[in-house]
């Protein structure tokens, strides 16, 4: 049993910190579907003359409140 911490930490997954990085790739996603809800609600909160001068009807918004927090049309 000795010497396997060493071992795992010496994988290629974990070397060059990697490990990091993917703590830090999870970091960045959970905020991206944050900040993906925060617009979707604002955008709901725009009043129908707003929403007339970007081009959009409620229904446009409807159907962009109701995604999915993780459906990212951007795919970031």
């Amino acid at each position: 049993m000795k010497g396997q911490k060493a071992h795992v930490l010496m994988h290629p997954r974990f070397a060059h910190g990697g490990f990091s990085h993917a703590i830090e790739a999870v970091i960045q996603q959970l905020a991206r579907w944050r900040q993906l809800h925060r617009q979707r609600m604002e955008l709901a909160r725009l009043s129908d003359a707003a929403l007339h001068d970007i081009g959009m009807s409620r229904v446009d918004v409807l159907q962009e409140v109701e995604r999915p927090f993780w459906d990212d049309p951007l795919k970031k």
